[in-house]
């Protein structure tokens, strides 16, 4: 049995612990003189129970494969044609990007920063990808039975990014009819060459599912009347391969998304997969999530829905779905959420603002308080939902977002209680300290909250660049700020230094609309 088996199960027979952060000022009253009306938020941190452990990898980021290649990838809202859509349909939404340079130095650097990470190569395009495993130029047409070509440059490329971010490789193979046989059966011959090249320039492959998305299966390139039983069959044949090839290679799965009615589409549910025989048997059970369909797919989210309770809790609902199933088929297995992002279909224009840093720090609270051990974030560099600008890489609030919470929020998860509606609190231990705790509390509503905090601490006070935002319209802005000064590069690229403003004792006004960390 795996070591990641082992930690989870130790985890949860233990019971968990207590949290034993000293808080010696933490007063037993309320802070409130004789006849104050004022509300106030009161900060309990004494004695907290642990009620998870998660991966210290547990932010983590996509890079689609068709970055890897250079194909056709979401093209952006402001060069849409509603005239070309209509003629073209789904196809008039892409347009062709150059495959990303994974040795700039500027994206490495802001990588790096939030490591350590898993990075995940995969998505759509990686079902239908010919590796050319020759040093060659590039095949201008993708042999039959495949639509696209990655060279060894190009997977170098991954694996030397990967080495310099900190980041372990997480990926997806082949599934479509270029590498079967004639009777139609799975066979290593996109696989096995993959990881000998990997192995051979001193890579490794950490974690893998089979492919992408299977409950997509009939978008994603997978055989005609691919099903179930199509399935364990494959996983039953990729599995013994792999166990033998590369033995260390976590294999996670199914890696499904949008069952429970969330996304349209689905092809292969997962109790069709368990129908059949042999039944798979994964590592780590994986899934993906989308909440709703972006505007270039035709869905409808809206400024006020981005932060609402409904919207920001509907994260849990997709666990659940996916959680129900982990219990019935495999209960000891630990839960990733391999794929993730504000919307699909590239995320929505609000993706790369201010906007959704409160489902993106929403939703690393709420999964961790659920033993959730990964997330990968969708994507690092592509679309609007890339937490980096995909053409200038220039960081996004949500880089903001994800940089403190790394700086911050260590593994261990505690039991913060419940504020009141509309502010959410997250306790952690504190990242790399044996004693300390990193505090996420989030106000969602538009008016100020008084919060007594209990002992010293650092503040890192995270709000829109907006002055008195009065609603959620307002917070559609790419500049944020902290601890009132605005976050940018500085004029050599580098990163500012991320410091904490003291805070004593007492009660903090909280603006509308806003994230404050702490650290004790």
């Amino acid at each position: 049995m795996k070591t990641i088996y082992i930690v989870t199960l130790i985890l949860i027979a233990t019971c968990l612990g207590a949290f034993a952060v000293d808080l010696k000022t933490d007063n037993s009253k309320d802070p409130v003189s004789p006849g104050q009306t004022e509300h106030i938020i009161r900060l309990k941190l004494r004695n907290l129970k642990q009620i998870a452990e998660v991966n210290e990898r547990y932010q983590s980021f996509n890079v689609e494969m068709c970055e890897v290649v250079g194909g056709r990838f979401w093209i952006p809202y402001v060069l849409l044609d509603s005239t070309k859509i209509r003629g073209g349909g789904f196809d008039a939404l892409k347009r062709k990007i150059p495959a990303v340079n994974l040795y700039d130095k500027k994206l490495r650097m802001l990588t790096s920063e939030l490591g350590p990470t898993y990075i995940r190569v995969s998505g759509t395009w990686a079902n239908s990808t010919y590796f050319q495993d020759n040093d060659d130029s590039k095949l201008v047409t993708a042999p039959d039975g495949y639509e696209n070509v990655l060279t060894r440059k190009e997977w170098k490329g991954v694996i030397d990014f990967c080495k310099a971010v900190d980041g372990k490789l997480a990926a997806s193979f082949a599934i479509s009819d270029g590498m079967r046989d004639k009777e139609g059966n799975w066979t290593p011959a996109q696989v096995e060459p993959l990881i000998n090249y990997t192995k051979s320039i001193g890579g490794e492959i950490a974690v893998a599912e089979m492919f992408n998305e299977p409950s997509h299966a009939s978008h994603g390139n997978a055989p005609k009347n691919y099903d179930g039983n199509y399935f364990d069959k494959d996983f039953a044949a990729f599995k013994s391969f792999v166990r033998s090839a590369m033995p260390e290679m976590i294999i996670a799965g199914p890696g499904s998304t949008g069952e429970g009615g969330i996304m349209p589409g689905i092809s292969l549910t997962t109790d069709q997969i368990f129908a059949a025989d042999p039944k798979p048997n994964f590592d780590i059970w994986s899934y993906h999530y989308y909440g709703i369909l972006s505007k270039r797919c035709f869905g409808r989210q809206t400024p006020e829905n981005a932060i609402s309770k409904e919207w920001l809790s509907k994260t849990e609902l997709g666990l659940k779905y996916y959680e129900e199933f982990r219990d019935k088929y495999q209960p000891c297995a630990p839960i990733w959420l391999t794929e993730t992002a504000e919307a699909s279909c590239g995320g929505n224009p609000l993706s790369e603002t201010y906007l959704d840093c409160f489902r993106y720090l929403e939703q690393l609270g709420r999964l961790a308080k659920k033993n959730v051990q990964v997330v990968m974030h969708n994507t690092l560099c592509a679309s609007e939902y890339g937490i980096l600008d995909q053409y200038t890489l220039e960081p996004r609030p949500n880089y903001w977002a994800a940089l403190l919470w790394n700086k911050l929020m260590g593994t261990k998860v505690y039991d913060a209680g419940v504020l009141t509606d509309g502010v959410d609190i997250f306790a952690h231990s504190l990242k790399n300290s044996s004693k300390g705790m990193a505090v996420l509390i989030v106000n969602t509503k538009d008016t100020e909250q008084s919060i007594f905090i209990p002992a010293k601490a650092k503040q890192y006070l995270f709000s829109a660049d907006v002055f008195q935002p009065k609603s959620a319209n307002e917070l559609q802005t790419k500049t944020v700020k902290l601890n009132g000064q605005v976050l940018n590069l500085n004029s050599d690229g580098a990163l500012p230094n991320i410091k904490g403003k003291k805070v004593y004792p007492g009660v903090f006004k909280l603006p509308p609309y806003s994230f404050l960390f702490l650290s004790f």
